[in-house]
């Protein structure tokens, strides 16, 4: 039903439309009798041998909602009942920003994929919190940090610092994004010498908390593999638990949209079908690279059940969504998992 008739009707509608209107429609789930118990139902895969045990964290299935859909963190339990066992909320930042003007995403039907350049709009950190707050997580939370556009990037560090403060008691794990291509100078964070002092002062923090939370960075895959290697060896010696590996790309390389459309749309990231081998050939550099020994998430392209095979297989440990879930609908995870389980592969990636 939603390849033939949900789609093309929300596809007949702007990208931020069509997001809109169908998380209207979740909103308006949550108040029928029964309606999340049955979407549990059609969507959910239960099995004991997806369980998996990382960070101290228990996830039901590798499975998870990359950051960017959940944008303040409204409609995690929502997005559990498709079968998700952790919801990346954000990128969030200290302050509300409006993100950069519209038109700000566009599809790309023939490649599989979705260009945006959204800017990081979110409605900053503590309307996040108060949205935790006010709905218990039935699911894994993620929090996706990020410094706010105007903060120059010698502040960054008080940007992350303030965020994940007041956010740390409300999730649990975060992803630092240092690396989206939407904002001006947003990658520069991943000099080593900035970056350093950004996981330097949150480790500290963290120190001082009960309870110690996850700390992933989340990648470009268009940083070259010299400054790669640096960023690994920084990982591996600073005490950061993983790595996300990619954000989208600016590379524009192998589509075959019209190149007219292209020029008219212009910058911005590209997820979707054409990000999948880069983002595998990430993922199995860095498993070979670190030996095994810092976790990965696996995302970017993954847009059938092989494919998500293929990147547990290379070396991630967890594999998250977006494009995908977009193009394949609402079953898209339940069908992941049916093709896992019937390949016997969940339990050889409990590492």
């Amino acid at each position: 039903m939603y390849k033939y008739l949900i789609k093309p009707l929300l596809f007949s509608f702007s990208p931020e439309t069509a997001h809109a209107i169908t998380f209207q429609a979740l909103k308006i789930l949550r108040f029928i009798p029964g309606a999340q118990y049955i979407l549990r139902i059609l969507y959910t895969v239960k099995h004991q041998g997806m369980e998996k045990e990382l960070f101290g964290i228990n996830f039901k299935n590798p499975i998870g909602i990359a950051g960017g859909l959940d944008k303040n963190g409204e409609y995690y339990n929502d997005l559990a009942n498709f079968g998700f066992s952790f919801v990346e909320i954000g990128s969030i930042t200290p302050l509300p920003q409006l993100g950069n003007p519209k038109p700000r995403c566009f599809r790309l039907p023939e490649d599989q994929a979705i260009v945006n350049r959204m800017g990081l709009n979110n409605k900053g950190v503590r309307y996040a919190v108060d949205r935790l707050k006010e709905r218990h997580p039935k699911v894994v939370i993620a929090g996706n940090l990020t410094k706010n556009t105007k903060t120059p990037n010698e502040l960054a560090v008080k940007d992350f610092e303030k965020s994940f403060s007041i956010m740390y008691d409300f999730v649990d794990m975060f992803v630092l994004n240092i690396s989206c291509p939407n904002v001006k100078d947003l990658g520069e964070l991943q000099d080593i010498t900035i970056l350093s002092d950004i996981i330097d002062k949150l480790i500290t923090i963290r120190r001082f908390n009960d309870e110690q939370r996850p700390i992933l960075l989340k990648l470009s895959p268009d940083i070259p593999k010299e400054q790669l290697d640096e960023i690994i060896e920084l990982v591996m010696i600073s005490g950061l638990d993983g790595i996300v590996a990619t954000n989208t790309t600016r590379s524009r390389d192998g589509l075959i949209t019209d190149k007219k459309y292209l020029e008219d749309i212009g910058e911005g990231g590209l997820s979707g079908a054409p990000l999948f081998e880069k983002s595998l050939e990430f993922v199995k550099y860095i498993h070979t690279k670190t030996e095994g020994n810092v976790p990965i998430i696996g995302v970017g392209g993954i847009m059938t059940p092989k494919q998500a095979k293929e990147m547990l297989d290379a070396g991630a440990s967890l594999i998250e969504i977006y494009t995908g879930f977009i193009y394949n609908g609402p079953g898209f995870v339940r069908n992941i998992l049916k093709y896992l389980k019937n390949a016997n592969c969940i339990n050889m990636h409990n590492r």
